[in-house]
């Protein structure tokens, strides 16, 4: 744990089940927490706002990321607002292009300049991370998500992408950037060498922190050691030349 301790990279864990996100929220590591619609909806929740209110009223002191999902800017502005309205730790998170690609830039604009603290989500391109820059007032804070798993899953690597996105907000020192979409544990570190301030994981990445520093010899037997269980456990027989004589 040493290890993740040090890092800069801050840690935001990504889900929504409330009892994960309880149980997160008892880790000194986990320095905020971020959700979407299509999380909320896999984890169950049907009321949209009441599992908001149930998270903030569990996690006070940790900033929280709750998205808009409305298509029309004129829905997403006045979700925004009442997202804003739950807490002074809420980041409200606005798409950067409604589902038809259209820019959200304007409405990131009018929120940001109204210190409405925003995070941006879906971003891919160079050319978005500068638009959001340009649209985001300088003295809001305000999150950027870059969401690298994904851009690595079209085969492109992350880091340089992350590097560049990191230079591009250098005009806007209140806006962090944030590595989404993580893959694996080992991201934490590419969001720590691409000088990210943030990267929001899974819990189910999470529970593999203490494995961070773990010596890979006795990693190495304990695997071997847990085939032979497993193989033994199942009562596994392979027939050989040897055992047929026998």
């Amino acid at each position: 744990m040493s290890r993740v301790a040090e890092l800069k990279v801050k840690i935001f864990a990504d889900g929504a089940d409330f009892d994960g996100i309880v149980k997160m929220a008892r880790n000194p590591v986990i320095k905020g927490f971020t959700t979407n619609p299509s999380l909320m909806r896999k984890a169950g929740v049907s009321d949209y706002g009441a599992f908001a209110r149930k998270v903030l009223a569990a996690v006070p002191d940790r900033p929280v990321s709750f998205e808009v999902f409305a298509d029309d800017f004129a829905s997403m502005a006045e979700q925004a607002r009442t997202i804003a309205a739950w807490g002074p730790n809420v980041n409200v998170k606005i798409p950067v292009t409604n589902s038809k690609g259209q820019s959200a830039g304007e409405l990131l604009r009018a929120l940001s300049s109204d210190s409405v603290v925003l995070n941006v989500t879906a971003i891919f391109t160079l050319d978005q991370v500068r638009a959001v820059a340009d649209a985001l007032d300088p003295a809001t804070p305000a999150i950027v998500s870059v969401f690298a798993g994904r851009i690595a899953d079209a085969g492109v690597d992350p880091i340089p992408h992350m590097l560049a996105c990191k230079r591009i907000l250098g005009s806007r020192p209140k806006a962090q950037l944030l590595w989404a979409s993580t893959r694996e544990l080992l991201n934490i570190f590419h969001a720590e060498e691409s000088g990210c301030d943030i990267i929001t994981v899974p819990n189910e990445f999470l529970s593999k922190l203490d494995l961070v520093g773990k010596d890979l010899v006795e990693y190495s037997r304990e695997t071997v050691q847990a085939f032979y269980r497993d193989a033994t456990a199942a009562a596994y027989q392979i027939k050989t030349t040897r055992s047929a004589a026998e």
